[in-house]
């Protein structure tokens, strides 16, 4: 497994791994360390960091063979994007067959390019999942 999918996995399941291999897992992602610096902060050898490190793959990739999610995740996200991308076209397509609607084909395309993120974050506050 390469460290992307280690990673996805990780930020999907990560709260189902111990407290000792969220930290290990953690210093190797989020601070980026090598096993040699994950062992020496942590005072055990690199065997055990890395130890850690493959049954932590190993366990979520189980999870995820069983829950699915990143499957889940990954169509959405494709879905999402096939369907802007045929909204985009078909209102280029649209535009140049009429363009008495730029005006409204320039608003539906601002709102296909806006940012979101703002609002995904108030969305995720009120429902506690921040």
């Amino acid at each position: 497994m390469d460290k992307i999918m280690f990673m996805r996995l990780w930020d999907l399941y990560g709260g189902l791994l111990t407290e000792n291999q969220r930290e290990i897992t953690g210093l190797y992602f989020n601070l980026d360390l090598t096993v040699s610096e994950i062992a020496e902060q942590k005072g055990i050898s690199r065997q055990g960091v890395s130890e850690c490190l493959n049954l932590c793959k190993r366990q979520l990739k189980e999870y995820d063979d069983k829950l699915k999610h990143d499957r889940l995740l990954t169509e959405g996200d494709i879905f999402l994007s096939c369907v802007l991308t045929d909204v985009m076209r078909w209102s280029e397509d649209f535009l140049k067959l009429h363009p008495e609607y730029a005006a409204d084909i320039a608003n539906l395309q601002a709102i296909l390019d806006k940012d979101y993120s703002e609002k995904i974050a108030a969305c995720l506050k009120k429902m506690g999942k921040e």
